[in-house]
């Protein structure tokens, strides 16, 4: 019987060790619920770490094996208890949006396969001259006076001599008085004149032409209607009422400038 004694006694202790280690385990379950139910409060910037156990739930505290007095190990009978552990609820950081490292989209560029339009030159435009309001004879000494081969008679400021003579039927067929602002060229430039064939003086272009002639800021403008044979290429012969509007008819002769008006 004294080994029967044995293991009843040692059967009594192991439930008496057992019963000391329940309110412990159960204390703790009560902590970690406790723990589970409270509402943590998440913190962006730190990361919340899990509540760290003092003790691991799986480990139970156990009676150590005793040995008879024969020195065999008794065997004990331990009642195990699995506590159902509450979980611990962690809250989850808070999310953060991190638009700064998903990078935005590259908008598609479309490649332009047409071709380049070649610019279309632009015309210069050519300056047209103002047109000149003249008479119909200055009309035509300009047309002629472009021409290279026109005689220099034609072109431009001449000089010479003025005189005066008694007027009458001249070389253009005209017959004139001493009143009338007249004027006859000399022989070489009526005769040279573009446009005369030499044949008939009253159809000589030169004739019905008007010079400005000037002496000493006095100026006048005469028609030409006769043929001077005493006079140099550029004099002129007027009629005494022109040579007075330039100076007096007792000079006779003065030196001129003229143009073709």
């Amino acid at each position: 019987m004294a080994p029967l004694a044995k293991v009843f006694v040692i059967f009594a202790l192991a439930v008496f060790t057992s019963a000391l280690t329940s309110p412990h385990i159960s204390h703790n379950i009560h902590q970690h619920r406790a723990l589970a139910l409270q509402k943590p409060t998440p913190e962006p910037s730190h990361p919340v770490s899990a509540v760290r156990r003092k003790r691991s739930l799986n480990k139970r505290c156990s009676a150590q094996p005793s040995t008879n007095g024969n020195g065999t190990a008794a065997v004990t009978t331990t009642a195990t208890v699995t506590p159902s552990a509450a979980p611990v609820n962690v809250a989850p950081n808070p999310a953060t949006s991190d638009t700064s490292s998903s990078p935005s989209p590259t908008p598609a560029v479309q490649e332009n396969n047409s071709p380049t339009p070649t610019p279309t030159p632009t015309p210069t435009p050519t300056p047209t001259p103002a047109p000149t309001t003249t008479s119909a004879a200055a009309a035509a000494t300009s047309a002629t006076s472009g021409s290279s081969s026109n005689p220099s008679y034609m072109v431009g400021t001449q000089s010479g001599q003025g005189t005066y003579y008694e007027t009458g039927l001249g070389a253009c067929g005209i017959t004139n008085s001493d009143t009338q602002l007249i004027a006859a060229v000399s022989w070489e430039l009526f005769d040279s004149y573009p446009g005369y064939d030499g044949v008939n003086p009253n159809a000589n272009p030169v004739c019905g032409k008007q010079i400005t002639a000037t002496y000493q800021g006095q100026s006048t403008t005469v028609t030409v209607t006769d043929r001077c044979t005493g006079c140099a290429t550029t004099d002129l012969d007027f009629s005494p009422s022109a040579f007075s509007d330039l100076a007096n008819e007792s000079l006779g002769r003065i030196d001129i400038t003229w143009v073709w008006a």
